[in-house]
């Protein structure tokens, strides 16, 4: 009867919504911001790979839940921001939280689980974080910023596989239902 009153009924209960231990979403968070604010000091190779933006991607899709993947972009965008010296604060802010909504959304309708369809997705949300930073930094700041480069490229193919061995480990921060 709920699914004659409701076609979506049937197409929502399969989607799995993951659990996680409590603080796990914190602790992950805390850990990408300070690892990407601190390992600077030790060379550019950290730059290749955005760790907060992985974590906002992560738990975007495991939530599913448009809502609560606005919020921890939004938060975790805010405090990058906050600890990056070289950007004003709002522009990852805005822009994680972009990211985080698409991420909850794409992970409530497509199969995210398999390692190809993970690579495939952080590569396609980092080049959509960076296109929005760069009409912010144009509209907003009225600095040049370019949308597509081939360093670009190659961090988003860096963080894209990284994406694909975290999220394997982050996969063992699940409770089991």
């Amino acid at each position: 009867m709920a699914s004659v009153l409701n076609p979506t009924a049937q197409s929502e209960s399969n989607v799995e919504v993951h659990r996680y231990y409590s603080g796990a979403v914190v602790v992950v968070a805390f850990l990408a911001l300070a690892l990407q604010a601190f390992l600077h000091k030790y060379g550019n190779w950290s730059e290749l790979v955005d760790l907060p933006l992985l974590v906002t991607i992560y738990f975007g899709v495991s939530r599913r839940n448009p809502v609560s993947g606005l919020l921890l972009g939004a938060l975790i965008g805010i405090a990058q921001d906050a600890l990056s010296h070289d950007n004003p604060i709002g522009l990852y802010g805005i822009a994680k939280t972009l990211v985080g909504y698409v991420a909850s959304s794409v992970g409530a309708r497509l199969d995210t689980e398999h390692p190809l369809s993970r690579f495939a997705l952080v590569f396609v949300l980092f080049h959509f974080q960076q296109v929005i930073l760069a009409i912010m930094e144009r509209v907003l700041l009225n600095h040049a910023a370019p949308m597509f480069t081939i360093h670009l490229l190659l961090d988003s193919l860096a963080t894209a596989t990284v994406a694909v061995a975290l999220f394997a480990l982050l996969d063992r921060l699940r409770r089991s239902s």
